[in-house]
């Protein structure tokens, strides 16, 4: 990636003006939300990046505009310029979770910006944020540099072997039979989890019945706006398959809290819990769902595909669709609705969701290990949303096979092409990172 010659003002501008985009509404609706998403962005360089998909995206296009002619893009054709891709990928999406199933599986997660696009710009978001992982961890521009080639090589070695195999054949999971190491350990801490122990912190009994708790950032409703979200509430019921729900009652709802978004992707994004009966009258088989506003995924502000843009409802649709395409087996209570006119995501608040821990990743014999497993686990996820039964038509063709032929026209440069972009844009996220601060800390970011 070629980074364009700017001033530290000219820089702090574009940011701006990104920022402006990206978020001007939804800072002017909730500035105190957005003071502690930027706080927290202000932490670091990988915090940052986790929080600017948006500069990542313009940057992007401002590189292929940059290209005589708008130039050759590496890999890219009518059919892998046009596949499923997550949106926000770096190496803390990553986690486990409870399929549809009941397999515990460690894969990617968190699909909030996942949309149609470039395979490519998935592999280079998670590039990006090894170098500024290493970074921190002190590793040396050849260690990163090794990293990235790793997880070249397990993303494209698990994606020729997909392409290989049969058309309906179903993509290996992590799982605790099949997992090792860091996965290993977050699969094992979620399966220590309880239904019961995520109720316990959130609720309460009071008359015999489960029941919100206080505090915790519940926020009471008032009576017009709980109409309004029990009616939002029914009308997702229609979009779960029929097989979600085990029994009429667990359609019940017992309590809804309204909570407000305050972390780095959710920051002004109004959302509300709802307490549901389990599968049986025992209280400890309850379910906690959110139904929370779906955002403007960065990516799509640079994709011009009407026939993408005009295949969803409103961005809660999208962001279901998306997930349903990239996740085998996704939650069955995933499903969308609208409120007030505008798109929203449901899905179960899950006890079995554990993030994967970098914060004790330290050896690089074990980081290596774990990179090559993410490079394994997004081509598993890309090859997952290919037309052999994902229920969409935007992708009518195998996303794996597309991929291993672009690759196959260029091995060598495959790795490469991630390396290069790891380094020059980890060397641009850190100096972004200290703008950003500065640009915060003097007030210059603001409704």
């Amino acid at each position: 990636m070629a980074v364009p010659e700017t001033t530290n003002e000219q820089r702090a501008e574009q940011i701006l003006d990104v920022f402006g985009t990206a978020f001007g509404e939804l800072l002017a609706a909730d500035p105190a939300a957005f003071q502690v998403k930027f706080r927290r962005m202000a932490a670091s360089a990988f915090a940052f990046y986790r929080g600017t998909a948006c500069l990542f995206y313009a940057d992007l296009e401002h590189e292929w505009a940059g290209r005589a002619g708008g130039g050759r893009r590496p890999y890219l054709d009518d059919r892998t310029g046009r596949v499923w891709i997550h949106g926000d990928l770096h190496a803390e999406n990553f986690g486990t979770y409870m399929d549809a199933g009941g397999r515990l599986v460690f894969n990617v997660n968190d699909f909030d910006e996942a949309y149609v696009g470039p395979f490519t710009w998935d592999l280079k978001r998670f590039a990006a944020s090894v170098a500024l992982i290493g970074y921190t961890k002190a590793l040396s521009d050849t260690q990163i540099s090794d990293l990235v080639r790793v997880y070249a090589a397990a993303y494209r070695e698990r994606i020729g072997v997909l392409a290989a195999g049969p058309a309906d054949g179903e993509a290996p999971s992590f799982t605790l039979d099949t997992s090792r190491g860091p996965l290993l350990d977050a699969l094992r801490a979620a399966r220590s989890r309880t239904r019961f122990g995520l109720l316990e912190s959130m609720t309460e009994i009071r008359d015999h019945e489960r029941r919100f708790a206080p505090g915790g950032g519940t926020v009471e409703l008032d009576a017009a706006t709980r109409y309004k979200v029990l009616s939002a509430f029914d009308a997702y019921l229609e979009t779960l398959p029929d097989e979600s729900l085990v029994r009429p009652d667990s359609y019940r709802v017992k309590d809804v809290v309204g909570r407000r978004g305050v972390g780095i992707g959710s920051a002004g994004l109004p959302s509300y819990n709802i307490l549901l009966e389990g599968h049986s009258d025992a209280l400890e088989n309850d379910v906690v769902i959110y139904l929370k506003q779906a955002q403007t995924p960065a990516v799509s502000r640079h994709v011009t595909d009407r026939a993408v843009r005009d295949s969803f409802r409103h961005e809660g649709h999208r962001t279901v669709i998306s997930q349903r395409a990239l996740q085998a087996h996704a939650d069955p209570w995933l499903g969308w609705t609208e409120l007030d006119g505008t798109g929203q995501l449901v899905a179960e608040v899950s006890p079995y969701a554990v993030d994967l821990d970098w914060s004790g990743l330290d050896d690089p014999e074990e980081i290596t290990a774990v990179v090559a497993d993410l490079g394994r686990a997004t081509a598993t996820m890309h090859a997952a949303a290919d037309e052999a039964g994902s229920g969409h038509t935007l992708v009518p063709f195998s996303t794996e096979r597309a991929i291993d032929s672009a690759i196959t026209a260029d091995e060598e440069g495959f790795p490469e092409l991630l390396v290069d972009f790891a380094h020059a844009y980890g060397a641009r996220a850190r100096a972004d990172h200290q703008i950003f601060v500065d640009l915060f800390r003097n007030g210059r970011i603001r409704p």
